[in-house]
């Protein structure tokens, strides 16, 4: 099949920052693409050559968007599987396979993935409903301090809280969750494996990531993780296995803890491009979107290795700010060596959104993060 300026059509499922990015390496390669979302505000909606407005989660929406495209991906987890089901029985390329998907919407399928397939991961129990919490604390079956997780639609810290005590479920939804051991780890880590539609995978390096203490969202992510060898390789084999077990089709971030006695504990998985993968823009060889892509057509993929040391600083919305957004001494860290800021276009702004990302870029990974921490430290993002 003819991707590059021909009639080939690549359907989006999703149209925020993750999209817009992706939307880069399409441009770039004259690849023609219909984007979906909810929001008539999307950031993809100035870049994609058709933008349909449309909820992610209704059949109808999906199955129709789906019909009249070559290849249908997301950029986001919450869609309709049922739809993409029924599209891909009906001849269309979805990846990732909604078979996949579905195990990967739901945290308690992931967590019994993982010991269906001999993947070292925390201990945990799983529950219909939030309020049988209590009575398992209660009859000793489960023991604080542990990890309140919703079974779907977590992302970015929602659904998602440390329980230290009973009071702490307190205005928890009453939804099914999982109950993880907390897991005393001495980093977090993530893998970035890729597959193509013909089998063939590559592995990024390992990053780590380090997190707000409040919002449980990443504040930097470093690449190479500072870690010893023989756990870096110890985290890509374990990524690798995941992958192969979902034989899923397009990226797979892995999200790792590394223990105090340096094994490496599964954490959960997204099958799409991943924040910890944004560092790749600059300073690696394929970055993460043109590598998804590259996978999802079945072309050759790109290389993994990182080109020069990087780190990437979230630029989240301030505290106590809700509005229209200023970028407060962007001017200031665009003035210095190996950095730079992406916008990705939300207008309004409100405590802990994303709004961007900061890379930067240097030949000493140390030095590195002392120029992140001074970005971090620098701009704000604010209201009017």
């Amino acid at each position: 099949m003819e991707y590059f300026s021909s009639n080939f059509r690549l359907g989006i499922l999703g149209g925020g920052q993750l999209g817009k990015m992706m939307l880069y390496e399409t441009r770039k390669w004259d690849v023609f693409t219909k984007v979906m979302d909810a929001s008539p505000d999307a950031p993809c909606k100035i870049a994609c050559d058709q933008f349909v407005l449309g909820n992610l989660m209704d059949f109808d929406t999906v199955y129709n968007f789906g019909k009249d495209v070559d290849v249908l991906t997301i950029e986001i987890e919450n869609v309709n599987v049922d739809a993409l089901e029924r599209l891909e029985s009906e001849g269309v390329a979805v990846y990732p396979q909604s078979k996949v998907l579905r195990t990967i919407q739901n945290k308690a399928k992931q967590k019994l993935f993982y010991v269906d397939h001999d993947v070292p991961t925390s201990e945990f129990s799983r529950f219909a409903y939030t309020s049988e919490i209590d009575e398992s604390i209660a009859n000793g079956g489960l023991k604080l301090p542990f990890v309140w997780k919703s079974a779907q639609f977590g992302y970015d810290g929602q659904g998602v809280k440390i329980i230290r005590k009973v009071k702490d479920l307190e205005g928890l939804p009453n939804v099914e969750c999982i109950a993880e051991a907390l897991v005393p780890f001495k980093n977090e880590l993530a893998v970035i494996v890729a597959r193509n539609s013909k089998g063939q995978s590559k592995v990024y390096p390992v990053v780590e990531m380090e997190f707000h203490p409040e919002a449980n969202q990443v504040e930097y992510v470093i690449c190479p993780a500072r870690i010893e060898g023989g756990v870096a390789q110890k985290a890509q084999e374990v990524a690798v296995k995941v992958s192969e077990g979902f034989g899923h089709i397009g990226l797979l971030a892995v999200e790792m803890f590394q223990t105090q006695e340096n094994e490496i504990l599964v954490n959960e998985v997204a099958p799409r491009p991943h924040n910890s993968g944004h560092y790749s823009i600059e300073a690696s060889y394929t970055n993460q979107f043109e590598q998804h892509i590259r996978c999802i057509l079945g072309l050759p993929l790109g290389q993994t290795e990182s080109k020069v040391a990087g780190v990437m600083v979230n630029l989240v919305g301030a505290e106590g700010h809700t509005g229209d957004v200023i970028y407060e001494n962007i001017e200031t860290i665009l003035a210095k060596r190996g950095v730079t800021p992406h916008i990705y276009g939300k207008k309004q702004t409100r405590p802990f959104r994303k709004m961007g990302h900061v890379t930067i870029v240097n030949e000493n990974i140390d030095r590195a993060r002392e120029i992140a921490q001074q970005v971090k430290e620098k701009i704000k993002v604010i209201s009017k």
